[in-house]
């Protein structure tokens, strides 16, 4: 099941209150980068994170589910529509990430 363009808004304009924020389109799935870097993305309606230890420390009750079959286990953002929760945790994740390579808005 592809991610809807609605959902994908939804993230984006939780995330607003952040500077460069973009996502990113791939096979039904939007990629989210923060600072340059890939911080998660929009799987089947669901916005996963990597389960770096910040992350891990936020959310520590978190789902970690598989954005797609064959992928990564990642953690589940249960608290989708708490703001100011959603800045704090790319905050404290953007320093454990590498710096991506390709993005685009």
């Amino acid at each position: 099941m592809a991610s809807s363009r609605e959902y994908l808004d939804f993230i984006l304009g939780q995330l607003s209150g952040l500077e460069d924020v973009s996502s990113r389109a791939m096979m039904g799935e939007y990629i989210i980068y923060y600072e340059g870097k890939v911080i998660g993305g929009i799987y089947d309606d669901r916005f996963l994170v990597k389960p770096v230890k910040a992350a891990i420390a936020m959310m520590p009750e978190a789902k970690y589910e598989l954005p797609y079959q064959g992928g990564r286990e990642m953690l589940l953002v249960s608290d989708v529509d708490n703001r100011e929760f959603l800045e704090q945790l790319l905050n404290a994740m953007v320093e454990e990430l590498p710096t991506a390579i390709n993005r685009s808005r």
